[in-house]
């Protein structure tokens, strides 16, 4: 019988690589010579031809702007309607040392409105209470090692499987060959799920059988106190804007980012394909190139999508070190994929997928480092006092600025329409938020992305652990 690693081989272009063409690499030296010409443009010329890399990087976001709105201005709430039926569907929860939020996240699963199936908790190899909690709370037996206890919970069945330390690749992997449920939903330990989420998940898996993966739209929620409310603040407005462009990718058949976070899968299609990889740092996008190059190569019309009627909240960096970290690992893992993957990037057999997204994936490696050299060109005009050069760009920046507040106003109403999420989403807070972000967050942002690249050219993939801000239980006693 072939194992889930020997798949993966086969299947991974990481572990077999594939040929690169001709146009690949073109596409993929673009974004650096393009970056040294304009770059150089800042010490040869004069007037505004100084901020060409500010201006390239503008008009870059503003066509990316721009597909967004066209592709999601039809965008509306539908109610789920199920064509069919999913047999059973259930839930793996990888955690390791997450005695904190374990309980909340099992409570809010299974008192879902439509409660899964089944509720796995593949445990990799924690060493805090967490076993204190499910054998406490829920009466479950301990297993040895590499086994698995349950107990009716509900409506749901609660079972733990134990594993050695791993990472949550390797436990995911584990928990998917031992769970018998036809779809699949992995959420993190500090993921709540809102009341329906499994039922928009379910009732999209059964109106479209081609559908292999799908991930929910998520909210962030930060701490308590100033610094949290602040990050939340800043991070609501961004997931806002990356799961309508996730909806936006989608129309042409190209959603390539899910969030391993709240995402459900067709198990035997993860299957087929050698399941998540241990050793990519976004396990579950690399896994969805996989999905996309095997249905390309064995002629199958697999298809991924994002449900808006499926809500989570997720636990989300509260402090500016836990947010850079927690984007060097995002960044680098994209790197790391789209370096893999580099053969598909204009290759026409991949379709949209391979013509469109995947060279705007290309392009994208680059994009922070181009809005960081754009950012410290004009400072150093200003602190050089060549005002008359700083004072164009200052008026280029305004109007970007403009266009961007003009869409993200726009936006919340498609958004909130479609989702169906209100809290958190006002208009006074959303047009502070956009004239602050081109001077704060965005640049935060962009240099944990730099710091992702960092990670990538050595190697370095320890990342330590993020603390828990935002959902917390206590062991019961």
């Amino acid at each position: 019988m072939t194992t889930l690693s020997q798949t993966l081989v086969v299947e991974s272009p990481r572990l077999t690589p594939r040929a690169i063409p001709l146009v690949s690499r073109l596409i993929g030296a673009v974004g650096p010579i393009l970056f040294i010409v304009l770059t150089i443009q800042a010490f040869s010329r004069q007037g505004l031809a100084i901020w060409s890399v500010g201006i390239a990087y503008i008009l870059y976001d503003t066509l990316l702007l721009l597909f967004t709105a066209w592709n999601i201005r039809g965008l509306r709430h539908a109610p789920p309607r199920a064509a069919g039926t999913v047999t059973r569907f259930g839930v793996i929860v990888a955690a390791h040392n997450e005695a904190g939020v374990i309980a909340a996240a099992i409570d809010r699963l299974a008192g879902q409105a439509q409660p899964p199936d089944v509720i796995l908790i593949a445990d990799d190899g924690s060493s805090d209470t967490t076993a204190d909690v499910l054998a406490e709370r829920y009466a479950l037996a301990m297993p040895a090692i590499g086994s698995m206890t349950g107990q009716v919970v509900g409506a749901s069945t609660v079972e733990w499987l134990r594993l050695p330390h791993g990472g949550k690749a390797r436990a995911l992997n584990a928990a998917m060959l031992r769970i018998d449920t036809e779809v699949v939903l992995t959420v993190d330990a500090d993921t709540l799920l809102e009341p329906g989420a499994i039922v928009a998940m379910r009732a999209a898996f059964a109106a479209e059988p081609e559908l292999v993966a799908a991930t929910g739209v998520l909210a962030p929620i930060c701490g308590p106190d100033l610094q949290g409310r602040l990050f939340q603040w800043f991070q609501s407005y961004e997931y806002v804007r990356n799961f309508l462009s996730r909806h936006a990718w989608e129309q042409l058949g190209s959603l390539l980012l899910i969030s391993g976070a709240f995402a459900a899968f067709r198990r035997d299609a993860v299957v087929e394909v050698g399941g998540f990889d241990p050793d990519c740092m976004v396990e579950d996008y690399e896994l969805i190139h996989r999905l996309h190059r095997h249905a390309v190569d064995h002629g199958r019309d697999w298809r991924v999508r994002v449900v808006g009627g499926a809500l989570a909240r997720t636990d989300a960096p509260a402090s500016p070190l836990a947010f850079l970290r927690q984007r060097r690992r995002w960044f680098g893992g994209f790197l790391q994929t789209q370096y893999w993957n580099r053969d598909m990037v204009g290759a026409r057999r991949f379709g949209w997928l391979g013509t469109a997204m995947l060279p705007v994936k290309a392009l994208d490696t680059l994009q922070p480092i181009y809005g960081l050299a754009a950012f410290a060109i004009l400072v150093g005009l200003v602190a050089s006092g060549r005002f008359t050069v700083a004072l164009p760009i200052l008026i280029v920046m305004v109007a970007k600025i403009t266009v961007d507040l003009s869409f993200h106003l726009w936006s919340l109403g498609i958004y909130k329409r479609w989702t169906g999420q209100r809290e958190g989403l006002s208009l006074v807070p959303a047009l502070i938020a956009a004239l602050a972000e081109p001077f704060s967050f965005q640049l935060l942002r962009h240099a944990g992305a730099v710091w992702g690249w960092h990670a990538f050219l050595t190697g370095r993939e320890s990342w330590g652990r993020q603390r828990r801000t935002a959902i917390a239980t206590s062991a019961p006693r």
